[in-house]
């Protein structure tokens, strides 16, 4: 299945404003990557700016630099002891809250993230949900460059079609730890976890866009209301 077109912007900033009601004064906040998590960001600065007292825990330059401008206080993990709630989007989302993240090539500092949250609170729209992950988009593996080459061939050897994310101009997109990413399509996949486990056993690959049992709720912002999966 092909990717359908970006989600309606009104949804988007309809899921960021009940993601708000997960927020208290004082927080420590995971910043996630992406439209919808910047669509969250955008809110959230509006709150500060009312008053609202929070730190926030960027997961890319890109949104580091979002929240920095909309004056939210961005602290490093060496400064904190914890997080409270870490809010992202993601690509693809199951009925077991199972997600493919990485699209915007932050996967695996979105999962250290999330990993240090005490709850990871998902923003996304309807088109995000699936039955199976990987039906809708390749799943994101991080790869070094170095063992780029070898990473993909063990990848075709795991069923998957691999295939180096490029930028506009042609040259291998390359994340904010200096790695590449390998976007891998497969069949729709029946146990994720199991792929997940295989592909982080090939020497080079640092982390897959496959997040199981990770997420605590998903925000779902259809045309007329926000709907709760958890």
């Amino acid at each position: 299945m092909t990717m359908s077109q970006g989600p309606d912007p009104a949804a988007l900033d309809r899921v960021a404003q009940a993601a708000l009601a997960h927020v208290a004064d004082g927080m420590t906040l995971g910043l996630g990557t992406g439209r919808a998590a910047e669509a969250f960001i955008e809110r959230l600065g509006e709150r500060v700016r009312r008053g609202l007292r929070v730190r926030g825990v960027p997961t890319s330059k890109r949104s580091d630099e979002l929240a920095k401008k909309l004056q939210i206080e961005c602290v490093g993990l060496d400064e904190i002891h914890g997080i409270d709630v870490a809010f992202d989007g993601a690509d693809e989302v199951t009925p077991e809250l199972a997600l493919t993240k990485g699209l915007g090539g932050a996967l695996l500092r979105e999962r250290v993230v999330a990993y240090e949250a005490e709850r990871l609170v998902i923003l996304v729209t309807p088109e995000k949900l699936v039955n199976k992950l990987g039906s809708r988009t390749a799943i994101p593996i991080e790869v070094v460059p170095f063992a780029v080459a070898t990473a993909s061939r063990h990848l075709k050897n795991l069923g998957g079609e691999p295939v180096v994310r490029k930028k506009a101009d042609g040259f291998p997109f390359v994340t904010d730890n200096m790695n590449w990413i390998v976007d891998t399509r497969f069949a729709p996949l029946d146990d994720p976890a199991r792929t997940h486990a295989e592909a982080r056993r090939i020497p080079g690959v640092v982390d897959t866009g496959l997040f199981i049992e990770m997420a605590d709720v998903v925000l779902v912002g259809g045309a007329d209301a926000v709907t709760e999966m958890r």
